[in-house]
This record gives C-alpha cells, sequence and structure tokens, in this order.
C-alpha cells in the first residue's frame, strides 16, 4: 500500500426529511445564498418548493441559476459567476444530481479566479486556492460529486470535458435523501448505476499491486450495484435499492476507494472526448466504452487482475485463467445491456469521421491511463473497436 493522506470532510446527512436541516446547516455560512439547480424536475416534484420555503422561514436572501444541463457547460459556470460577484453570494446551494453540483463546484472556485473559469482546467488545479462554501442536495445517485472534490465541465466552442480536483471543492455538506431519486426515469437510473460501477473499477484496475482492503472494498460495492441496479429500474421507489445505490455512488468516488493506491482514468477520459463532442449521456458512454477498453488492455501482464476481478465479483470458475477474464468482460458488457444501456457508439450517433478527432483530444495533454498507459493509436483502436 502506498503512503497517503486521508480527507473525506463532507458532512453527510442520509436519510428521509433530512432537508429540514437545511436551514440549520446554511446559518454558518451565511443568507445570502445562490440557488443552482437544472432543468425543472425540482419544481415538478416538490423539491423546489421544499428548499424556498426552508430559505423563507430561515430569513435566507437567494438569487437563482436554473437550466444548468447534464453535461454542464462552461458558459452556465460564468453566468454563476457574474451573479455571485453581483448579489454579493457568500454560499452556494446545488440540488441536483453531478452536473449541477459540479457546475456549482466551479462557480465556487471560479469566484476567486481573476480571469475566465476555464483557465481553472487549463492552468490544473494548484491554481484553485479558494471556493465559495457548497451545499448539496443529491436528487441522482452516480457522480459521487456530493462526497468529493471533483468537477467536469464541458466547453461546447472547443468541444473539450475537463476535470479539476481540489480538496476545497469538497461541499460542506451533503443531504442524502433517497426517495428524492425515485423518480429519476428508467434510463438515468440504468446511466448513473454504470457511472458508479465504472468509477469503481478506474480504482480497481491499478497497477498497485498491494491494496488488499480497497479491493475487498471496492468488490462489495461492486456487488451491490449488480444486485441493487436492476431492482431499482423495477421498482423505482424501492427505498432499499434507491438507498444502496446513493450510497454506493458517494463511497465509490469520495476517496476511500483510491487511498493507498494508484488510479486509472482511461476510459473516463476517452469517454468525456465522446460526450463533448455529441453530448452523449456519461454513464451510457462508460457502458459502451469500459468493455471495449477491457478488451484491450487484457494481456499476459494483466490477466492476474482481470482474474480476480471475474472470480470475487461475477463467481466465474475455470482452470485456464485467459478464459476466466474473458468470462469476466463478457459478464461486465451483459450487466450493463441488461440495463439497457447501448452496446456500441453508433447507438449514440456517434460519426466515425470523428474518431480520430477524439482520440487526439483525450491524449491532448498526454497519454492516458496507469493501469496501462495508452497514446493516442490505442485509444484510436478501442474507439473503432467501440464503433
Amino acid at each position: 500500500m502506498l503512503d497517503f493522506n486521508y480527507m473525506v470532510s463532507t458532512k453527510v446527512l442520509f436519510g428521509k426529511n433530512k432537508i429540514e436541516r437545511l436551514g440549520e446547516e446554511l446559518k454558518q455560512y451565511g443568507k445570502n445564498i445562490l440557488f443552482v439547480y437544472g432543468r425543472g424536475s425540482i419544481k415538478k416534484n416538490g423539491l423546489y418548493d421544499s428548499v424556498t420555503n426552508i430559505f423563507s422561514r430561515n430569513s435566507i436572501v437567494y438569487h437563482e441559476l436554473p437550466g444548468v444541463q447534464p453535461n454542464p457547460r462552461i458558459t452556465s459556470v460564468r453566468q454563476g459567476i457574474k451573479l455571485c460577484r453581483e448579489q454579493n453570494i457568500e454560499c452556494i446551494v446545488a440540488v441536483g444530481g453531478g452536473s449541477v453540483i459540479d457546475c456549482a463546484k466551479t462557480i465556487a472556485a471560479g469566484f476567486y479566479h481573476e480571469g475566465d473559469p476555464w483557465d481553472l482546467f487549463l492552468l490544473g488545479d494548484s491554481t484553485i486556492k479558494k471556493a465559495l462554501p457548497i451545499g448539496t442536495i443529491l436528487t441522482f445517485a452516480g457522480t459521487g460529486s456530493e462526497m468529493n472534490g471533483n468537477a467536469v465541465i464541458s466547453n461546447e466552442e472547443t468541444e473539450q470535458k475537463l476535470a479539476i480536483h481540489n480538496d476545497v471543492l469538497r461541499p460542506r455538506f451533503s443531504i442524502l435523501d433517497p426517495t428524492y431519486t425515485f423518480t429519476v426515469p428508467r434510463n438515468q437510473t440504468a446511466a448513473g448505476t454504470v457511472d458508479i460501477f465504472s468509477h469503481i473499477l478506474e480504482q480497481y484496475f491499478s497497477p498497485t499491486k498491494d491494496a488488499f482492503v480497497q479491493n475487498r472494498v471496492a468488490e462489495s460495492l461492486l456487488k451491490t450495484c449488480i444486485y441493487y441496479g436492476p431492482i431499482a429500474l423495477t421498482e423505482p421507489t424501492n427505498y432499499e435499492a434507491r438507498a444502496q445505490l446513493m450510497w454506493t455512488s458517494s463511497l465509490a468516488l469520495n476517496g476511500l476507494l483510491s487511498y493507498g493506491r494508484i488510479t486509472d482514468w482511461a476510459t473516463h477520459g476517452i469517454e468525456h472526448a465522446v460526450s463533448a463532442a455529441y453530448d452523449v449521456t456519461h454513464g451510457a458512454g462508460l457502458a459502451i466504452l469500459t468493455p471495449y477498453w477491457m478488451q484491450y488492455v487484457l494481456s499476459e501482464e494483466t490477466t492476474e487482475k482481470f482474474v480476480e476481478y471475474a472470480q470475487n465479483v461475477w463467481q466465474v470458475k475455470g482452470k485456464n485463467d485467459l478464459a476466466v477474464a474473458r468470462k469476466g468482460i463478457e459478464k461486465t458488457r451483459e450487466f450493463f445491456t441488461d440495463l439497457g444501456m447501448p452496446k456500441t457508439l453508433r447507438d449514440v450517433g456517434v460519426q466515425e469521421n470523428k474518431l480520430e478527432d477524439m482520440a487526439e483530444k483525450t491524449v491532448l495533454y498526454g497519454d492516458v491511463g496507469k493501469f496501462k498507459k495508452l497514446g493516442k493509436n490505442d485509444v484510436l483502436t478501442i474507439l473503432k473497436n467501440a464503433f
């Protein structure tokens, strides 16, 4: 196990009706709030009224930034920063899924940045020194953004989708009420499950050999997705299924699995290039690409890890290690397909003449991946195989 510093600072309020704690939590951060949310679902399910009523009861002044899109845009970030500066905002409340939360995080960091907020993604994480405090109310299980310092933003002009990472971006508190995910559509529930699954895999497939406890925790979380993902699809108001997926999403990407080892993230890098160009749902893109990444990196050197995965997660048995490894990959593909996810890039509208451009953008800042390093030609081959 490698050396590490452990910090998971977000206060989590998990369970039914935890929103009643919102006013109390906000008191320590200020009474002039930027309220960030998506494209209207919280108004349909009543959550918008609940939040604004709490603001009113606690004499909190709020200014709204609605309409944050999936694959959130840098244009929304710029708009939010402008509002924060004009209204002397003290704290940001993000109500929604990872897109809304990532937008809020970038606004929080951009508030203290003198230049354009896209600079933060180009100049590197070390340029982020300070951020406005953020609280979140989660309505979608998938990204884990409610409990980490990561944010991913798309730039439509440059067709790029890039990430920043800094502990100052961790939400100060996050309200996780599984009932708020009851109305998430079936395809989005499936995509969220794949996103969780992929986050775990990106950390599980590691060149660090001695990470026994991290591997066993990861395998348990993968099995949770396998068991409860289909239940959430067929029984959308099943509280236990929604709760298990919500908490798994948080644990998958709050640092618990990555501390003490090197992690990969090649598949995410490739998918970001795809969804930046075609606005593909992130989980759908990962469902397509992950099995093809697995097939490509499977080799004599990596077979042992794939066997561990196949045996411990999918209970695959056999004496031929390569056959066991391939069966684990096939089981992964079958799971995604059974969730209703697309199988090829063609299925989500990707055109073949864009593959090379996406490969170039994937490696624009260098090769991707740590489990197996991938250059442009490697990425292009994976994209062609997935096409």
